[in-house]
């Protein structure tokens, strides 16, 4: 059993991580609320993007225009984007979407090769010995779009020339405090039939191509133009809004796993404090016991003596 002085050591150390957690609770939850706002600011302009692109596709001189980035041919070799966080110590967040994009490999019917945007996932694959083309790390702590464009450009750069034939983005979809979604998405080649799911949020996943079709744009200048421009454009912005995504639920996560933290570490201090308490009254108890035992001792002692006494008579 530990002694006093262990479990007072024990309980001094645990107090300190908990207020360290409850601290970096606070800290996360500050960032969470910013990375959540500029995450939910970017989803309608990501909808409307979608949205021009889609009825876009569907104009009759777009329609007869095949773009590189529309392109369907053999798949040979298949790029993974994949996003993490730099820093741990956010609960499962990293796991999952590592677990995640190896599982897509590993079920992949061509190579696969990484373009990893994070230090988590960058020392994954590095563990494995994955084929990585570029790392983007560490991410800026606030991304802003042109700081994100190069991993875009790099993506297409490798579908462009060939080296790719597929390109899939692995990032976490923010849901909301309590739930992140680990998902792997398609990103090039760009397909703009209904059924397709872009590596954007749900809002823009419901997002009915038939109805879109149907709406009255003027377009200057004309459509076929228009799509030569935007296509790129809409590959860049998917990848920012799945940085975005996954940086509002990595603070999430964070923020959680540090609430968690903070609470199993209050209940270690209970559970400690009650063995600290019974340590110390079972020393308490140990103690009065000899005390008593060597009171009862003299007295039985002192009643030898007389007796002894009383026996031998006094003398003459």
């Amino acid at each position: 059993m530990p002694t006093l002085r262990e479990l007072r050591r024990r309980i001094r150390t645990v107090r300190s991580i908990a207020q360290i957690t409850r601290a970096m609770e606070a800290v996360s939850a500050s960032k969470m609320r910013r990375a959540q706002e500029m995450t939910l600011a970017s989803r309608p302009y990501s909808q409307k993007a979608w949205e021009v692109l889609v009825h876009l596709a569907h104009q009759a001189e777009a329609s007869a225009l095949l773009h590189p980035l529309l392109e369907v041919r053999p798949v040979r070799r298949v790029l993974l984007i994949l996003i993490t966080a730099d820093r741990g110590l956010c609960g499962a967040y990293n796991d999952n979407i590592i677990r995640l994009a190896f599982r897509f490999a590993a079920v992949s019917r061509a190579p696969v090769a990484f373009l990893t945007a994070g230090r988590k996932g960058r020392d994954a694959v590095a563990r494995v010995r994955g084929a990585l083309v570029a790392d983007f790390s560490p991410l800026p702590r606030w991304p802003r779009f042109m700081e994100i464009r190069p991993i875009a450009h790099v993506a297409m750069e490798e579908f462009l020339k060939g080296n790719v034939d597929e390109v899939y983005v692995a990032y976490t979809d923010f849901i909301n405090t309590m739930v992140q979604r680990p998902r792997v998405r398609r990103l090039l080649p760009l397909r703009l039939a209904q059924g397709y799911e872009p590596a954007v949020p749900e809002a823009v996943e419901r997002l009915d191509t038939r109805a879109v079709a149907n709406k009255t744009f003027i377009y200057e200048p004309d459509p076929a133009q228009l799509l030569e421009v935007i296509l790129p454009r809409f590959v860049e912005l998917q990848v920012y809004q799945a940085v975005l995504e996954s940086l509002a639920s990595e603070h999430s996560a964070r923020m959680v796993a540090m609430r968690n933290a903070t609470e199993n570490a209050e209940n270690l201090i209970y559970t400690l404090t009650l063995s600290y308490n019974k340590a110390r009254q079972q020393s308490i108890t140990s103690e009065m016991l000899d005390i008593a035992g060597g009171a009862e001792a003299m007295r039985q002692a002192a009643r030898a003596q007389i007796q002894a006494r009383t026996r031998v008579g006094p003398r003459r």
